[in-house]
């Protein structure tokens, strides 16, 4: 049983590292379709920031399917010191390239307040 138990738990963090990509892949897909459309109604430096913000919303959701796929591998399937200290290394470089996508598509930290209505 637990070898059932570990094999369908391996499985299902194989699916969510397989729905991270796709949600790369289609986010970006969507992105570019938007921009290659946007010439006819924004100029191309807004088209081109669309663009970015885009691509950066699918890259950062896709991430954190993969890292959450990696967490549930790592210490479900295979858990050993070896594997965890990789997980720790794998989540801190996804960790801080979200945090830098967050930053370049939303011009702000994560923990900081987004503007209101009325900020300047």
């Amino acid at each position: 049983m637990l070898e059932t138990s570990q094999e369908i738990i391996g499985v299902i963090a194989y699916l969510i590292e397989v729905a991270g990509v796709l949600v790369i892949l289609v986010g970006v897909s969507i992105a570019a379709w938007h921009f290659a459309l946007a010439p006819h109604r924004l100029s191309s430096h807004s088209a081109y920031i669309e663009f970015r913000h885009r691509m950066g919303r699918a890259v950062i959701l896709g991430l954190d399917f993969l890292v959450a796929g990696d967490i549930i591998k790592t210490i479900v399937v295979e858990s050993s010191l070896g594997n965890v200290g990789v997980l720790a290394l794998i989540v801190l470089i996804r960790t801080v390239l979200s945090l830098m996508l967050h930053v370049e598509v939303e011009g702000r930290w994560p923990w900081q307040a987004a503007p209101g209505p009325h900020a300047r």
